[in-house]
């Protein structure tokens, strides 16, 4: 067993997988004063994760939680469904919306009436859906994150040569050294990546779930990657690319869940532009072609590490087109139907309020207050 763990590490490890040809792990050991990528260092992430949960906790209790309550989002008290072992049993095992004829059938099993089934099972749907409030806070959290490390992308690279002329990520590869601000830009982002990996069954979960879970995977396996085999001047540049649009759609939501509706659709709009500009036109057109076309110079013999690196490049983008397509969908029905629904959360609509929330509900609509519907709705 020793020796198969010791041939798979060679292996993982081995120069021509991650390296060109011109170029071995000891050209990457520290020399004259400069220090040098080394995944070892990764390991420090994972305090850093945990470290990342405690700020996000102190930020949404003292932070976020105040910032709801000053905008009017209502923390909505769940209630709680009467203890039943049968319909618990059902609700877990079978379905969580039963059809009129097994809930008849659970009534009579019960010695419930068919409406006190029905409205068990509504508080039981609601208790598993996170309230408007819990939504800003996380909402609330990530936008101030994503503005915090756009910030700093910005103070370590404005003055970087490959910030402008991305030509400089292949000079001299890769024999540059690691710059401080590489390291703790890095450290932070993926931090955060793995602190959202171990908040995924807590967090609020969309149609969409997939999608993300594959894209947290993605972007930790290219910053892992781009670390190892210090690419760390292209995986900057990719960070920042993707941190700036992710600002304005959480601001988006938490103006969404705060029901102003002018300001939710104006940074939503601004924020579709600011993501078809940078994931549909600087991505691909900019970062893209340079790590499929410039390395090419740099190596006439292309390692694995650029088919592997690319090919998750290429995940991103696949993604990046998805969700383009959602977001062309709701701004089109924007423009010429002016009725909207966030095609991700439309599960979500029926069982999201409480009792006291049907009340209201109810009584607006007898009282013909026909609300038009905002870009996006409260449940995205």
């Amino acid at each position: 067993m020793e020796q198969l763990l010791t041939g798979l590490y060679k292996w993982f490890w081995w120069e021509n997988i991650w390296l060109p040809h011109n170029c071995s792990w000891a050209n990457l050991e520290d020399r004259n004063g400069g220090v040098y990528p080394k995944p070892r260092q990764l390991f420090a992430i994972i305090p850093y994760a945990f470290g990342m949960l405690v700020i996000r906790f102190f930020v949404e209790r003292y932070i976020a939680a105040p910032l709801a309550d000053f905008l009017g989002v209502k923390s909505v008290q769940r209630i709680k469904p009467q203890p039943n072992l049968v319909l618990e049993i059902f609700f877990k095992n079978c379905k969580k919306k039963p059809s009129q004829a097994e809930i008849r059938r659970l009534a009579k099993k019960c010695n419930w009436t068919v409406h006190l089934v029905e409205k068990w099972f509504r508080r039981r749907r609601n208790l598993e859906i996170p309230t408007l409030h819990k939504k800003f806070q996380e909402a609330c959290w990530r936008c101030i994150f994503f503005s915090i490390s756009f910030v700093a992308g910005i103070i370590f690279l404005y003055d970087k040569p490959w910030f402008y002329d991305i030509w400089q990520v292949w000079v001299d590869y890769p024999f540059h050294p690691l710059l401080p601000s590489q390291y703790w830009y890095y450290m932070l982002e993926m931090s955060f990546y793995v602190s959202l990996l171990f908040t995924l069954g807590i967090d609020t979960k969309r149609k969409d779930f997939k999608a993300h879970v594959i894209h947290h995977f993605a972007a930790l396996g290219l910053m892992f990657c781009s670390w190892s085999g210090n690419y760390v001047r292209v995986g900057t540049l990719v960070l920042l690319v993707h941190d700036v649009a992710d600002i304005w759609l959480e601001a988006a939501k938490m103006f969404n869940y705060a029901c102003w509706e002018n300001t939710c659709s104006a940074l939503f709009i601004l924020f579709a532009v600011v993501f078809f500009i940078t994931r549909l036109i600087l991505f691909p057109f900019w970062i893209l072609r340079a790590t499929l076309y410039y390395s090419i110079y740099y190596s006439a013999v292309p390692v694995i590490a650029y088919f592997q690196m690319n090919g998750q490049l290429l995940v991103l983008q696949a993604l990046h087109l998805y969700w383009a397509y959602l977001i062309f969908n709701l701004l089109k029905k924007f423009i010429f139907i002016k009725n909207l629904k966030d095609s991700r959360s439309a599960d979500e609509e029926e069982d999201s309020c409480s009792d006291a929330e049907e009340e209201c509900v109810k009584n607006g609509s007898k009282n013909g207050s026909g609300m038009s519907k905002p870009l996006l709705n409260r449940n995205h």
